[in-house]
């Protein structure tokens, strides 16, 4: 079968010490880097959250004030 990957083609141990062969090989963020990445989410989380509340607030606003125009 030409059409198999690696990966079917090895038991599950060998698949085991494919995967921890492959993990060493990856470069880590230190523990400072994690912190100021979480921080920097967290901080635009937080302005997005503000912006899409004051959009709503606006839009609600216009579409209240062009609803009760006719009355």
């Amino acid at each position: 079968m030409r059409g198999q990957s690696m990966a079917s083609k090895s038991n599950p141990f060998a698949f085991l010490q494919q995967v921890r062969s492959e993990t060493s090989k990856v470069t880590w963020p230190s523990r400072r880097e994690t912190m100021i990445s979480t921080v920097m989410v967290l901080v635009m989380v937080v302005f997005a959250a503000l912006f899409f509340f004051a959009a709503d607030q606006l839009i609600g606003w216009a579409l209240s004030f062009v609803l009760n125009t006719g009355n």
